[in-house]
């Protein structure tokens, strides 16, 4: 039993680690921060989280509650993690942040894309991309993982079969991916609201959204060369979910059962991929509150075309969900531990 700490417990991914961790057979939530809802019960909050009445949110200070926990869930906003982890990694602490303040491992690229300098780059050097289909054995040796992007974990897990075996170009990669409003944060804002978003779609961020440096940093790892990406998000009226449709030319007009073998060869192992039948798509519907990325596949013969539809939850395989898989293959636990049979709240 390892004790365990949630720090920003009380936005979306913090919520889905205590629903997440309330069924972790080796795990117990010693502590949960939250700088606005100091004092307040968990089920203040999130009342279907029943199971940490007992539990309240207290200030992060790291002097107060690093003896409390082994490892450290960073559920905070970008830039603010920064201090924090270095500090806690600096006592020994084993963490796993979910903001994208460790992800890319360019300091001056991390700066150019989130506006603020990263002050701690020798904590940086340390810190382990957190995709364990492309890296768990350093996950598995490492003391601090950046836990990927939503809507990076989406493009890389489509793309990476695609990319590794050189059945398609690099020069050319479109991504149009939609999520949920979730993927926004809990955060007051007229923009996110029931009126503003129900019964509407619309793209954002076009050529400057945030997670595109991530997405082109660990495709360029996986191809061995400078990649560049077309990313295109767009909001969808739906709590949680993203499905990603990708677009790259086919090196040649490949039988798609070829495609589909190299796929399936690939993610044979993997708990959390499911590569869906020939002909079947895949539906954020029967993905929701799973750990699960479900990957559908295409041909058009007629442009050579290869088209990778994949589906997530935002709120598991994009953030929490993956944290918990990236914790489990951390301290040696089976990777699918607490990840098999979690269920929605309300």
């Amino acid at each position: 039993m390892i004790k365990v700490a949630i720090c920003g417990g009380s936005g979306y991914a913090g919520a889905e680690l205590l629903r997440i961790l309330a069924s972790h057979p080796e795990a117990e939530i010693t502590s949960v921060t939250s700088e606005r809802s100091e004092g307040k019960r968990v089920t203040d909050l999130f009342p279907h989280l029943h199971f940490y009445s007992h539990l309240r949110y207290e200030r992060l200070e790291i002097s107060q509650i690093h003896a409390k926990a082994d490892l450290f869930f960073m559920a905070l906003p970008h830039a603010t993690s920064q201090e924090a982890v270095d500090s806690l990694i600096k006592k020994g602490k084993r963490v796993i942040d979910l903001s994208a303040d460790y992800r890319l491992r360019d300091a001056k690229t991390y700066e150019e894309w989130y506006k603020v300098p990263h002050k701690f780059t020798d904590t940086l050097k340390k810190a382990v991309y957190g995709l364990p289909e492309l890296y768990r054995k350093k996950i598995a040796k490492a003391s601090l993982v950046a836990n990927p992007g939503c809507y990076p974990t989406s493009a890389i897990i489509g793309l990476y079969p695609a990319l590794k075996k050189g059945i398609a170009s690099t020069g050319f990669i479109v991504i149009d991916s939609k999520s949920g409003t979730s993927g926004a944060g809990r955060q007051a804002d007229t923009a996110f609201s029931f009126c503003e978003v129900n019964e509407g779609l619309k793209a954002y961020g076009i050529a400057r959204h945030r997670h595109t440096p991530e997405i082109e940093q660990e495709l360029s790892f996986i191809s061995g060369s400078n990649i560049k990406v077309d990313f295109t998000p767009h909001l969808i009226p739906l709590d949680r979910g993203i499905l990603s449709t990708i677009y790259l030319k086919a090196i040649k007009a490949d039988d798609i059962r070829r495609v589909y073998a190299i796929y399936r060869s690939l993610y044979a192992k993997e708990p959390f991929v499911r590569v869906l039948e020939e002909g079947s798509l895949p539906n954020v519907k029967n993905v929701r509150g799973t750990n699960l990325c479900e990957i559908g596949l295409a041909m058009n013969k007629r442009t050579g075309t290869l088209i990778i539809v994949t589906a997530i939850d935002n709120l598991v395989k994009g953030a929490s969900g993956q944290a918990v898989q990236n914790m489990n293959i951390m301290m040696g636990f089976d990777e699918k531990t607490g990840l098999n049979a979690i269920s929605l709240c309300p």
